[in-house]
């Protein structure tokens, strides 16, 4: 692979969902690239979108429309055997560790499992089989203690080491880490994090960081790409994007981060107006009934990212000329 392509090329990506009342526009056309060893944060509220379109990226549902290509290959367009091959190098990391892992299997079953579904350790050999799993729970801060341990006796940060595990088993380039730690307790969280940031360094891993917590996000991506109703409103460097918000809802996502000091008044930024329906949404900006600064212009045709300055993304009409 050219060092200088992208290891995963996300373009037009688009999952809509049919219910009774409409189509639902869960992903609408978002586009990106993502380098080897980068970490691409996601944030947005609940229902923008984030965990479909990782999910969608994977094939866990199928995209409506778009593409994606991992190291050159369109993964929209594998059959089931190619895709099958593919999820080696494309894993998850499930949100709740508990209803991700399966509660009648051991530590040792869980982290076996796929490389027995991809036929890496022939399942009669045991002693390789448990031999990987030993060292797969090493490298997660598991104690070779609880290897026969149900999930059900480990506490949340145990049962998500399980579930990093399992996705480090097959030695994978790429992974969707959807909310990972969010289930955790904070202190919980630190370490999580900052084993997730060793192996990554340690196996070259590259991250689809997907989250609600803006902390986290600013220092644990290289970039960041801020979603609202299924679209991409602004996407740039994470220092660049805490210091220097372009898209209005970028500005008052960021401005409800808690300030830890009693002597700072926070100047958060209300948003009024109702909230866009994802279900056949209007042609237009699907934020402009809460932006502050919003015009006839902002409802009247689709809005395109621009780059307004270098790697720095913003769909906007007026991106540039607001107060930062």
């Amino acid at each position: 692979m050219n060092e200088n392509q992208p290891l995963l090329q996300v373009q037009n990506l688009k999952k809509y969902f049919q219910t009774p009342s409409g189509t639902l526009h869960a992903v609408d056309d978002v586009t990106f690239d993502l380098y080897t060893g980068k970490t691409l944060g996601v944030v947005g509220e609940s229902g923008c979108g984030k965990s479909t379109m990782g999910r969608a990226i994977l094939r866990l549902q199928e995209p409506t429309a778009g593409k994606v290509l991992f190291d050159g290959v369109d993964v929209t367009a594998c059959d089931k055997r190619e895709l099958k091959k593919l999820r080696e190098q494309m894993q998850i990391i499930f949100q709740d560790p508990f209803a991700s892992i399966n509660p009648r299997m051991t530590v040792s079953q869980t982290i076996m499992e796929p490389l027995i579904i991809q036929n890496k350790i022939d399942k009669h050999d045991r002693t390789g089989l448990e031999k990987k799993a030993l060292e797969i729970m090493d490298l997660v801060g598991l104690a070779p203690r609880l290897v026969n341990s149900y999930p059900h006796e480990l506490d949340g940060g145990r049962r998500q080491r399980i579930g990093i595990g399992r996705a480090l088993a097959l030695n994978p380039k790429f992974i969707v880490c959807d909310e990972p730690v969010s289930a955790l307790d904070v202190s919980i969280q630190a370490q999580i994090l900052n084993l997730m940031q060793d192996v990554q360094k340690q196996m070259g891993l590259t991250y689809l960081f997907i989250t609600h917590d803006l902390s986290v996000v600013k220092h644990f991506s290289d970039e960041i790409l801020v979603m609202y109703l299924g679209q991409m409103v602004e996407k740039c460097g994470a220092k660049q994007l805490f210091a220097k918000p372009m898209h209005p809802y970028t500005q008052a996502l960021l401005s409800a981060i808690p300030v830890p000091d009693p002597h700072v008044r926070m100047q958060k930024i209300p948003l009024k107006g109702e909230l866009s329906s994802p279900i056949n949404p209007p042609v237009g900006c699907r934020f402009a009934k809460r932006c502050p600064y919003a015009c006839e212009a902002c409802s009247e045709a689709a809005v395109p990212l621009r780059e307004l300055e270098p790697g720095h993304f913003v769909a906007c009409i007026k991106a540039g000329e607001l107060p930062v």
